[in-house]
């Protein structure tokens, strides 16, 4: 049987080689499967069929990895980092430790920004612009004030602003709030989210009732509006830009929690606002 087949094919593959000198025309891959047909009604193998052509899913685009950025120096001279994430329209600016003694939101801001690259379907269509320590200086020298010692939650050009020592005598005179102002005008946030201690609640200013509401549901931080305190960010962004802003009041103990209990308590209501107005993943 074997040297009949042997046969066989070497009769048939001159039959296919003095075709193709007889028909150019034809391709290699027809006659190939030509081959195979006739071999198969020769009884030597069993023919198998053209492989079905299947179009490839096409992939969303990938998402491109965080950027890391110092946008600015403290009065002691220590980078202000920042992270951006994504490159969507739809973008929140994030910032903690604008006091220096009040810590517990850097390792929130930071834990969010690895949270972000690993759940990157969260990005789509969005940018995520993260501050973990707007004040270096006051975070190196545990005080909530910067190094001229200026509070940078009343040193912006809010229409409430009062001109004194404790506030700075003209509006962004101190360079950590003057970097905050340039990143908002430089990323156009659709809301903002600062981080602070120790008034355990979710703030608010401008238009952000709702996110407030809706970061609430999950955390166990109530709604409580404060009151728009002089030449703060709050002021600045909510009343005088009109950005929807949270003041994420942080329990005066968060700093004692480590960084797990922390993200477990409080990151959800973050990737709530990330992804504000849809529901939080």
């Amino acid at each position: 049987m074997q040297a009949a087949c042997k046969q066989k094919i070497n009769y048939y593959r001159n039959l296919s080689d003095r075709t193709v000198k007889m028909n150019k025309k034809w391709s290699i891959t027809s006659m190939v499967w030509a081959l195979s047909a006739v071999l198969g009604i020769a009884g030597c193998y069993a023919p198998v069929s053209p492989p079905e052509i299947i179009a490839q899913p096409q992939r969303p685009s990938a998402i491109p990895k965080a950027t890391h950025h110092i946008v600015g120096k403290s009065v002691q001279n220590r980078p202000i980092m920042c992270t951006v994430a994504g490159q969507g329209e739809d973008t929140i600016f994030i910032l903690a430790t604008i006091h220096g003694n009040e810590s517990a939101g850097t390792p929130l801001v930071r834990r969010l920004a690895d949270y972000l690259q690993q759940h990157a379907d969260l990005l789509q269509g969005r940018k995520v612009v993260l501050l973990p320590v707007a004040n270096p200086d006051g975070m190196a020298n545990n005080s909530r004030y910067n190094a001229n010692g200026v509070d940078l939650n009343r040193n912006f050009a809010a229409a409430n602003r009062r001109n004194n020592t404790q506030n700075g005598y003209t509006a962004l005179s101190e360079p950590e709030a003057g970097t905050i102002a340039s990143l908002i005008r430089q990323h156009a946030p659709d809301r903002i989210v600062s981080i602070h201690q120790p008034s355990a609640c979710v703030d608010y200013d401008g238009p952000a009732w709702a996110l407030a509401n809706h970061m609430a549901q999950h955390c166990d931080l109530p709604v409580r509006k404060l009151g728009a305190q002089s030449g703060s960010l709050g002021s600045y962004a909510g009343l005088t830009l009109h950005i929807p802003i949270i003041t994420l009041e942080l329990p005066g103990n968060a700093d004692s929690l480590n960084e797990d209990s922390l993200w477990q308590r409080y990151g959800p209501a973050l990737v709530a606002a990330v992804v504000y107005p849809n529901r939080a993943k």
